[in-house]
């Protein structure tokens, strides 16, 4: 029986955890014409998957705008205000409190206002995770790690945070070098993305998902010891528009397999720290931070080809 059900949690397809839930109306629900429907995407109606099934489906395609075709809600909306002053898609909809009248009749894309409340959604880090060990080692709950010891956690609208794992920390130390990629610069999955420097060695991190970066920790650039103090939230390094999110999970490691998955890099690890610290480690003891500077003998290069799955 216990075979049968491990069977069956093992076959769950996985979902994705730890959207900021935005439960606020979708516009086709303020304009009448679904009874019930939350916005899961930011107000991003542009690249929002419901918002495009719902113009197939009534066939609204709104006119073409520089090259930009309108979401269908534009000409309801435009519709149920024809002969009044028409509310911003924020006010509308509730996410500012303000009434504010639209001035560029619903062509968000160009708008500042909209830009600004794009770029205000990304600055925002949400309350710090809960925390798990394994083998001594910080986890955060709801997040995705890669094998190359990068988390991985979804925000609203699909976009995705990405950090370095406690392990990885505790096995460099603290760096003085960190090096991220451009805004807008395409990162492809398991590919170097990011690189990391200490005692004028390098290393490169590999990215786990493939997408488009659309915001850098400029706070983390200035000072890399915030990814020593807090590497799970305000650590963070990179905000990424993943490419089909659902299958950039696959290969990540998430609950109860990211903690298997610690286990064996902690066993790996104290095996190269020698037999002493594997029998340590039996007895529970705290994890050494810092290992590349209180163990010399094992090399930077090792430590790296042997962690990050990348050469330094």
């Amino acid at each position: 029986m216990k075979k049968n059900k491990d069977m069956k949690e093992n076959s769950k397809e996985k979902r994705l955890i730890g959207f900021r839930v935005v439960e606020d109306e979708c516009i086709w629900m303020k304009a009448g014409v679904i009874n019930l429907r939350f916005c899961d995407n930011a107000y991003d109606c542009y690249t929002c998957r419901f918002d495009k099934a719902m113009q197939r489906a009534m066939r609204l395609y709104g006119r073409i705008e520089g090259g930009i075709q309108e979401p269908g809600w534009v000409e309801i909306i435009k519709a149920c205000y024809q002969d009044s002053e028409k509310p911003c898609r924020y006010s509308l909809t509730g996410r500012i409190d303000a009434p504010k009248i639209c001035p560029l009749n619903y062509e968000c894309y160009h708008c500042t206002f909209d830009q600004m409340m794009d770029d205000f959604d990304l600055s925002q880090l949400g309350d710090p995770p809960n925390y798990y060990l394994a083998s001594g080692y910080k986890m955060a709950d709801g997040y995705y790690y890669h094998l190359g010891h990068c988390w991985v956690r979804f925000d609203h609208g699909g976009r995705v945070r990405i950090g370095f794992d406690d392990f990885v920390i505790k096995l460099l130390g603290a760096f003085e070098l960190l090096s991220l990629p451009t805004l807008g610069e395409n990162l492809n999955k398991d590919q170097a993305g990011w690189t990391i420097g200490r005692n004028g060695r390098k290393a490169s991190l590999l990215s786990p998902v493939t997408g488009t970066v659309i915001a850098a920790n400029r706070k983390a650039l200035d000072r890399p010891e915030i990814l020593h103090k807090d590497p799970y939230n305000e650590g963070w390094v990179c905000i990424i528009e993943p490419d089909m999110p659902k299958e950039n999970l696959d290969g990540l490691y998430f609950g109860k397999d990211s903690m298997l998955w610690m286990e064996q890099e902690s066993r790996k690890l104290l095996s190269l720290m020698g037999p002493g610290y594997e029998r340590l480690a039996a007895t529970g003891a705290q994890p050494i931070d810092d290992i590349f500077g209180h163990f010399p003998k094992i090399p930077w290069d090792v430590l790296v080809k042997t962690f990050l799955r990348k050469g330094s």
